[in-house]
């Protein structure tokens, strides 16, 4: 049965997304260097806010990094799926030009290798196979999710203990300019920190959960095709073992034909060879009797007397 594969990608506009927000957060940086450069850069008393600040931007970028990844192994498989569906309405080899290790390739595999061994198929258990599986590789993107915001909260209150340091100097020492400054300069890392890990968070937040789109959107696919193209060929059914049976039976029907054909070859040459053996006897005893012909002669041409009298 005919299965349409006209299906407009689903994770190629995502990318194009993903490209499209980093350009533009660019610009807008690029737009705000001297505001940014006033809350990151300068009037630093201490290298806290830095520190804080490049571990937020390390563990987004980390995390991004492994998301566009995913969204490209996924692309990979959403092609390999539509290659799929192609060889199968074009009547050529299910595996043709797919890359070994795609999804619906082990799915195909899996499905053929349990019918050959004519073992009952259990799509749920296959399914919750490929589920588990395949949540495992958002662990590392999980766990960005969860730290980036924590990381602003710890910034803060790591902002927040120097400024109370600095306030605690200028009440033990009224003329301390400095304790003044430090308290601005924590609150100006709190700031600059709590701003990073709110927009690192919402930004790397969106794409985890277009993310997890991606992945139900190519397990369900693979699940369809199960359901609707591998599982009617595959599956072992009382249908299939009753045509399996009939097969069986047709099988030693032949055998069995062969058998008596066999049989009656093996009476004809028992036949000619009793033929033989009586033509033989025969011959034998014509033999014998002119054998003893020819003693009688000689023994009358040299005059010689039977033994037997």
């Amino acid at each position: 049965m005919p299965v349409s594969t006209q299906q407009t990608s689903y994770i190629k506009p995502i990318l194009i997304q993903l490209a499209a927000l980093a350009v533009i957060c660019l610009l807008v940086a690029l737009w705000q260097r001297e505001f940014l450069a006033e809350v990151y850069l300068r009037n630093q008393l201490t290298q806290v806010g830095w520190f804080i600040n490049g571990g937020i931007v390390l563990l987004f970028l980390s995390g991004m990094y492994q998301l566009v990844r995913l969204f490209v192994s996924y692309s990979g498989e959403e092609q390999a799926i539509g290659q799929f569906l192609d060889n199968v309405d074009n009547g050529v080899d299910p595996e043709k030009g797919l890359v070994d290790g795609a999804i619906i390739l082990r799915r195909y595999r899996t499905l053929r290798d349990l019918h050959h061994r004519r073992s009952p198929v259990n799509h749920n258990a296959l399914a919750a196979t490929l589920l588990a599986d395949e949540s495992s590789r958002n662990s590392f993107p999980k766990f960005v999710q969860n730290v980036l915001i924590l990381t602003g909260v710890f910034g803060t209150i790591v902002s927040l203990s120097i400024s109370l340091f600095g306030a605690s100097n200028m009440v033990s020492t009224v003329t301390e300019v400095g304790g003044l400054g430090m308290v601005i300069h924590g609150m100006s890392a709190a700031l600059s920190t709590t701003m990073t890990a709110i927009l690192a968070y919402l930004f790397f937040g969106y794409f985890y959960l277009r993310l997890t789109d991606v992945q139900t959107h190519v397990i369900s696919r693979v699940e369809e095709t199960t359901v609707t193209i591998l599982l009617p060929r595959f599956q072992v059914t009382p249908e299939t073992v009753i045509e399996d049976f009939a097969d069986i039976i047709r099988a030693a029907a032949a055998l069995v034909k062969r058998l008596d054909a066999s049989q009656a070859q093996y009476a004809e040459v028992a036949d000619e060879l009793k033929e033989l053996l009586v033509s033989y006897r025969d011959e034998m005893q014509r033999n014998s009797a002119s054998l003893e012909q020819m003693i009688e002669l000689l023994r009358e041409g040299f005059r010689l007397q039977d033994p037997q009298r």
